[in-house]
């Protein structure tokens, strides 16, 4: 069978190669998009799975804490490991900030406030690549390596500054904004404590406030500006399952006597996954469409210019009686010779640049291969409007 590809590639490489990678950056992009949702739902199944947490325990009636707000006090915890099925429970607090390093560095960080020293409860960051785990009860910070920070270095979250003294890596929250861990003390001060100057007004306004100044009740007022500038509240209570207790099992009294909401694993990805990226997803998947849609366009008419440029080869084809069906597989060759060199272009473009990305990309090799069949049919499709142009050819243009 002649091939128009092959004669393409031989008289005219330069145009069909520079077109293939053309039509290969516009599929790199593509599988890009495709592997940023991916990286999305990664993110999220990385934050429960470094959680270690088989229930998440937050505040009634709310989807906390990473979806929302949620607010408990730090004694809960002492109740919830004395339920029956608790292996172990440990506070937490989850706030994303700017950290900036002490010499300029900053960057995007969800702040855990995490129990010091205690090894194994839930919550704490998993391996460690470099360093030490938090032990002492302040002004220690365990970061993931995304945050460009060194063991050694001095970064600033709110008030206080920090020593890195400990590097783990896929540390992330649901947004891929890598983790720095703190003592949760030092936490609970910097997600819910007012800066100082607030701290003096509110004082002012109380002492203003004869409820609470009343000179027959000494010692009152000490007590209110004491709870105002004290923090005793966290986002959540992370808890692990002992063995032989199913996670719905030990969440139920959980739920019933202590009046909280409590997540299971299944739970929390529902949350994470169908909810708090559904609007991502449906954004990258309307993407997805559109520049389906506009490679199917790009190949039909580059297809369409080819065939038009070979009106006259394709006449004598016709005239010295080449049937329709051989026309017709020559030129479906050439559509899908340039939908493989376009494919091999942008699997390898999406390869090199996905590490560059801010967000986590993850090229999984189903991906490839249903993006492969993807391209397949969309240059068999796009070819359909060449090959009837070419049956139409009339054999008398060949010595016209």
């Amino acid at each position: 069978m002649i091939s128009l590809a092959a004669r393409d590639i031989q008289h005219s490489w330069a145009k069909f190669v520079l077109t293939g990678l053309g039509l290969g950056l516009l599929i790199g992009v593509t599988l890009t998009m495709a592997g940023v949702f991916r990286g999305m739902v990664d993110d999220a199944q990385a934050l429960l799975n470094n959680s270690g947490a088989d229930l998440w325990v937050v505040q009634k009636d709310t989807q906390g804490p990473y979806a929302e707000s949620s607010s408990l006090k730090d004694d809960v915890v002492r109740s919830i490991a004395g339920m029956p099925g608790v292996a172990m429970a440990a506070n937490i607090t989850y706030f994303t900030m700017q950290v900036k390093a002490v010499g300029g560095k900053e960057a995007r960080a969800m702040v855990v406030g995490i129990a010091p020293g205690i090894a194994g409860l839930p919550g704490q960051p998993g391996h460690l690549l470099a360093g030490r785990h938090l032990t002492r009860s302040h002004y220690e910070a365990v970061v993931d390596i995304k945050t460009g920070l060194t063991l050694g270095d001095k970064v600033q979250i709110r008030r206080h500054t920090y020593e890195v003294v400990g590097l783990t890596r896929r540390m992330v929250s649901s947004g891929g904004d890598p983790m720095v861990f703190i003592p949760i003390k030092d936490a609970q001060e910097a997600q819910f404590l007012k800066d100082n100057d607030a701290i003096v007004n509110d004082r002012v306004r109380t002492a203003a406030n004869p409820a609470f100044n009343r000179p027959a009740v000494p010692g009152m007022l000490d007590a209110v500006q004491n709870l105002q500038t004290s923090s005793r509240n966290v986002n959540a209570v992370l808890v692990r399952v002992a063995d032989g207790w199913s996670a719905e099992r030990v969440a139920e009294p959980i739920q019933h006597w202590k009046h909280l909401t409590v997540f299971t694993r299944a739970d929390m990805e529902d949350i994470l996954v169908d909810k708090l990226i559904a609007t991502s997803a449906k954004q990258i998947g309307m993407f997805l469409a559109i520049l389906t849609v506009v490679s199917a366009a790009i190949v039909a008419f580059i297809i369409y210019t080819m065939t038009l440029g070979k009106i006259r080869e394709i006449a004598v084809l016709k005239l010295i009686g080449t049937r329709n069906l051989t026309i017709a597989a020559m030129i479906l060759q050439q559509a899908l010779g340039l939908g493989v060199i376009g494919f091999v272009v942008g699997k390898v473009a999406a390869t090199i640049w996905a590490p560059v990305f801010p967000k986590f990309v993850l090229l999984l090799t189903q991906d490839a291969i249903v993006g492969f069949g993807a391209t397949m049919l969309i240059c068999a499709l796009a070819s359909t409007m060449a090959i009837r142009v070419a049956l139409r050819v009339d054999p008398a243009q060949a010595i016209s």
